[in-house]
């Protein structure tokens, strides 16, 4: 995943996948901070729980933040450098080109009122309180909830320590804090579970010797599978006693969690204590795969890591997590303490290798697949492993062997239109040995030329260029030499030096013919195409597109070049009066721009929509579509194309156009209502070339049927009879199942719709009846008693 995720009100949060205990006072405390400090920061050590507790107040408190709540997640974060990309992915803005992202987030959020979420800073502590400091000043309607082992100590900053839950003083004592947190969850582990006489005293002591700290009680709760509360207690006991004496320079504050930690390990067999650490070198989440390409070798045989994997998911020391449940996880502690255990085993630098490896080969399945119809594909499923790509790069860096890797992740950075990102990591390669790998030193020349130009840095990619075309004579290399062109003419051709471009990109052509490899001619094309659009030769760019297109291949699934061909191709029938092929080219692209998310690319496909319903007459469509397009460029901050002379007196040609032909206040209107139109809808609008904006989101009983279809035929039986106010054995005897089943059942439905409680389930069926016009089923299923 990426590190940021971004919901709004009304929209489901991330799910809940067990209930929520507890922590009233501090949900109430929370709630008052938020609704009078622009600063808050939940503290306290690992495991106590304070991302659950940000997520559940967030939940209550977003309706009255108008521009929505954003999560940056930044636990997989490993350098501070990249923690204002972070926070920008949260916000929805793309790179920025040439100028600081953190400016483009200041931007952003300086006219905004919305609620950041840094969850996991302690790591960053420093960055996050000096991107606080920056921000709040000059947003005086955003506020901060950070989660953290320490306070940022940012002016204004109020801090709210986040203390374990609260222990049973007797054992006649209610049932709540650490004792309803582990009877809760010692039921899901053992169904059928019951506090009793009996063993309410052993479930009190393993409360208070686990200090009622949320993760040590769920790790403890699990174990019941294994062995009787009775037993566990004595167990624990005794782990206690031997690791607390081996870890006397574990801060205080971490020496009960570590201890259980430490306690779970102790009950894994070796193979699994090994898989553990192995899987320690993962940052987010991954998949078997991976797991079996990186954590496998004579000791632990590749067939024996996913019978040992699914043995770790059981004891709770690594979670399934992906809406499939195909992916998997360690919380952040367990990875740490994994990975103590993996540098003590003198591992860490083999198993470092086979994760650069593993990621290393799936990046090059790009390169080799990325003028094909493979490639959308492939980039969807290299998406998801943004964080382990990320320390792979790191990993590189520390083996002196970073170039190897950026050389191949240029695919997927081109494709994912993340120039600033590639160009960070390309530079710290260039910086370190500029004398060794002059090979690999090369073709990254070539590929940041290319990144540096998108940047809007022209001067550094021609210097690039310059030296990329160098090292290509001396290693007679004419798919570098075609590459270093194309990103040279590309540079020239945005900083206006349109002759000299086009000999540049002549060159890559002629080069790109004796490269041996699909993309460079690609490239120079695509290149010569943007050239001559700049240049005002649209003629020439719409043979250069078809040459695109017809090099790629017919019916070709490729979204990158297509996508950016049919922009240039869109733009230059425009210019050439054209409006149908025009539209027809702008619609294609903006279905190619969208499977990546190219905002940019739809900034330009909405805009020159736009002109196209000016000049067709079609005011009010027309202002809608500036509206939209304006939203989308002031994610983007500086732009390339409509920065042009040409495109900008094309722009306030048209806006001039249709302010005249509407008044001020309807086009202000129509205008306003196009800004705020989401991303999908603005181009489900464009494309369809619609005269009417899109309805609405659906309504709440409309949002509730679409929950409902999303269960089975069995789950949306046992749903209804929850709604009826049926317990668990109750719908067991209804349906005819055991008790097991209903609350595996009740379970399910409960983490598939993300919901906490059984009122929630009620709600939804009434909401989903309501929406179709038929109330309920009582009777639900075939197998019912009559």
């Amino acid at each position: 995943m990426a590190f940021g995720s971004t919901w709004r009100r009304g929209d489901r949060l991330p799910a809940e996948v067990t209930s929520f205990v507890g922590r009233t006072a501090e949900l109430a405390d929370v709630q008052r901070l938020l609704a009078q400090a622009r600063m808050v920061t939940l503290v306290g050590p690992g495991g106590v729980g304070k991302t659950r507790l940000a997520l559940r107040s967030v939940a209550e408190a977003s309706a009255r933040f108008a521009d929505g709540v954003h999560l940056v997640e930044l636990s997989g974060l490993k350098g501070a450098e990249l923690l204002p990309n972070a926070v920008s992915e949260a916000l929805g803005l793309p790179e920025q080109a040439g100028r600081p992202q953190v400016d483009a987030v200041v931007e952003y959020v300086a006219e905004r009122e919305l609620l950041l979420v840094l969850d996991t800073c302690e790591h960053l502590l420093d960055a996050c309180a000096l991107l606080a400091d920056l921000l709040l000043p000059q947003a005086p309607r955003l506020t901060i909830l950070a989660t953290s082992r320490q306070a940022l100590d940012v002016p204004g900053e109020h801090v709210l320590p986040v203390p374990p839950l609260p222990l049973p003083e007797a054992e006649g004592d209610a049932v709540e804090g650490a004792l309803e947190l582990f009877v809760q969850r010692a039921r899901a582990a053992v169904p059928g579970f019951r506090l009793n006489d009996a063993n309410r005293a052993h479930a009190v002591a393993l409360c208070r010797r686990l200090d009622g700290i949320p993760l040590a009680i769920e790790l403890a709760s699990v174990r019941l599978r294994a062995l009787p509360l009775d037993h566990l207690v004595a167990r624990l006991t005794d782990t206690f006693a031997l690791l607390a004496g081996s870890r006397l320079t574990t801060l205080p504050r971490h020496q009960t969690l570590r201890t259980t930690i430490g306690w779970s390990h102790e009950l894994c067999t070796p193979p699994e204590r090994l898989l553990w650490a192995r899987l320690s070198v993962f940052a987010g989440d991954f998949d078997l795969s991976a797991a079996e390409a990186v954590c496998a070798d004579a000791e632990l045989p590749v067939e024996s890591v996913l019978e040992h994997l699914i043995s770790l998911v059981d004891k709770s020391v690594v979670l399934r997590v992906g809406e499939q449940g195909t992916r998997y996880r360690l919380l952040d502690t367990i990875r740490e303490f994994g990975a103590e255990w993996l540098t003590s085993l003198g591992e860490q630098d083999a198993v470092r290798e086979r994760h650069i490896a593993c990621y290393r080969a799936r990046l090059m399945q790009l390169g080799l697949k990325f003028t094909t119809s493979e490639q959308p594909r492939l980039h969807r499923e290299l998406a998801a492993e943004e964080d382990n790509l990320r320390a792979a790069l790191e990993y590189a860096i520390e083996r002196g062997e970073v170039l190897r890797m950026t050389l191949v992740m240029s695919a997927y950075w081109a494709v994912s239109g993340r120039p600033a990102e590639a160009a960070h990591w390309m530079e710290k390669g260039f910086g370190d040995h500029p004398g060794s790998h002059r090979k690999n030193r090369a073709w990254n020349l070539a590929m940041y030329a290319m990144f540096a130009g998108h940047q809007g840095t022209p001067e550094r990619a021609i210097t690039a260029a310059q030296e990329a075309l160098e090292l290509a004579a001396e290693f007679e290399d004419d798919a570098i030499a075609a590459l270093g062109a194309g990103g040279y003419g590309v540079a020239l051709s945005y900083r206006g030096d349109h002759e000299e471009a086009l000999e540049q990109l002549r060159f890559a052509e002629e080069k790109s013919v004796t490269a041996g490899h699909p993309l460079p001619p690609l490239m120079s094309s695509l290149g010569l195409s943007v050239a001559h659009v700049l240049a005002r030769r649209p003629d020439e760019a719409i043979a250069e597109c078809d040459r695109t297109i017809e090099l790629l291949g017919p019916g070709s699934g490729e979204c990158f070049i297509q996508g950016f061909s049919y922009v240039m191709r869109g733009l230059a029938h425009f210019m050439c009066g054209r409006p149908d092929l025009s539209a027809a080219a702008l619609r294609r692209a903006a279905g190619l721009q969208s499977q990546r998310g190219d905002v940019l690319g739809l900034a330009h496909v909405l805009s020159i929509l736009a002109w196209l319903a000016v000049d067709a007459g079609r005011h009010r469509r027309a202002a809608w579509l500036f509206g939209a397009a304006s939203t989308h460029w002031s994610l983007v901050g500086r732009t390339i194309l409509l920065g042009n002379p040409m495109m900008q007196s094309m722009q306030e040609k048209s806006v001039a156009a249709t302010r005249s032909a509407l008044g001020e206040e309807r086009y202000a209107q129509l205008f306003e209502q196009g800004v705020r139109l989401p991303s999908q809808r603005a181009i489900d609008f464009a494309a369809g070339d619609q005269d009417a904006l899109p309805p609405d989101p659906p309504a709440y009983g409309d949002r509730a049927a679409s929950r409902a279809d999303a269960l089975t035929r069995r789950e949306r039986e046992v749903a209804a009879l929850v709604a009826q106010g049926l317990s668990n054995r109750e719908i067991a005897e209804r349906l005819v199942i055991s008790k097991r089943t209903a609350d595996a059942h009740v379970e399910h439905i409960l983490a598939k719709l993300g919901f906490s409680s059984r009122s929630e389930i009620a709600a939804m069926v009434s909401g989903a009846a309501s929406s179709r016009g038929t109330p309920p089923d009582p009777h639900p299923g075939q197998r019912l008693p009559r």
